[in-house]
């Protein structure tokens, strides 16, 4: 018979913020005065009334020179060109997917946008049409890059690149888009021997490191072969870690979670999803980070 832990309700110290040095973040609530200061910029997350600038959401008042707007502590992607995303086929149209991406409408990946298994770049014919769902199919998860965004706030997707496509044997972690630290590349392969994609929506893919860059599928040929039990613990493992920093609201980025995952090794993948044990590997990461910057 399985054992069970069973635990007694317990008021914690909350954690201390995560604001970096020089100061605590302004926290806002919508309605808050920012500023009587006529002499900024009004961003998002703001509006102006009786010379006053105020919050129209709930998250932390970021300044760039003049310019200041208020970043939601917990909202849906909002799509910008350039983003890396993680999203999952809905449905398949005519010329077009559609693709859940965290944000307020579905996004679309257009037949056109895509490259052909193999790498092939060409126009795309009407038997390349009818066989769209040999490429991508309902539930599929994918990889992708934002390429435009309609004026009703879609985004239009491309996975003109071979590091772009479909993703298999992983495990995908959905966390707030607000999490994700902009980085100049969002695929890491990490010394643990796992790999991770850290989609600017929120859609975390962990998956593991392939021993060699397969070229020829064009991102459309999955592989199904088993798992190692080594690789699968390792993977659970830096999941646990993402689950126990997105907890703590700690930004996620390949440091960060790298180490989380070195801080969590004394202790069992079970196990660092429990108060205690996730307060003592996030604090322990914190403290590399801020002695990092140092």
């Amino acid at each position: 018979m399985a054992a069970v832990s069973m635990r007694l309700p317990a008021v914690r110290a909350a954690l201390d913020s995560s604001a970096p040095r020089g100061g605590e973040k302004h926290l806002v609530a919508p309605g808050d005065t920012i500023t009587t200061d006529t002499g900024y910029m009004r961003g998002h997350g703001t509006y102006v009334e009786d010379d006053k600038l105020i919050a129209s959401v709930a998250g932390v008042v970021e300044r760039v020179n003049k310019l200041v707007c208020v970043r939601a502590l917990k909202a849906r992607y909002n799509g910008e060109i350039g983003d890396i995303v993680v999203g999952r086929i809905t449905e398949v149209q005519q010329k077009r997917w559609k693709v859940e991406t965290n944000s307020r409408l579905d996004s679309v990946l257009l037949l056109s946008s895509i490259n052909l298994p193999g790498g092939e770049l060409r126009r795309k014919s009407a038997e390349d049409e009818l066989a769209m769902r040999d490429y991508l199919q309902e539930g599929d998860l994918i990889s992708a890059e934002v390429q435009s965004i309609f004026s009703d706030g879609a985004v239009s997707l491309h996975t003109r690149s071979l590091k772009y496509g479909k993703l298999a044997q992983g495990v995908l972690v959905q966390v707030s888009p607000s999490l994700v630290k902009r980085q100049k590349t969002h695929f890491h392969d990490l010394p643990c021997g796992a790999s991770v994609i850290l989609g600017n929506n929120g859609f975390i893919w962990i998956y593991p490191t392939p021993e060699q860059k397969d070229d020829e599928a064009g991102g459309y040929t999955a592989n199904l072969e088993p798992v190692p039990l080594s690789d699968r613990e390792v993977i659970s493992r830096l999941r646990n870690c993402i689950v126990a920093l997105v907890t703590h609201k700690m930004m996620l980025f390949d440091t960060s979670i790298l180490y989380c995952y070195e801080a969590s090794l004394p202790h069992q993948i079970k196990d660092i999803l429990k108060p205690e044990v996730t307060e003592e590997i996030v604090l322990e990461a914190r403290q590399r980070l801020l002695d990092l910057e140092g």
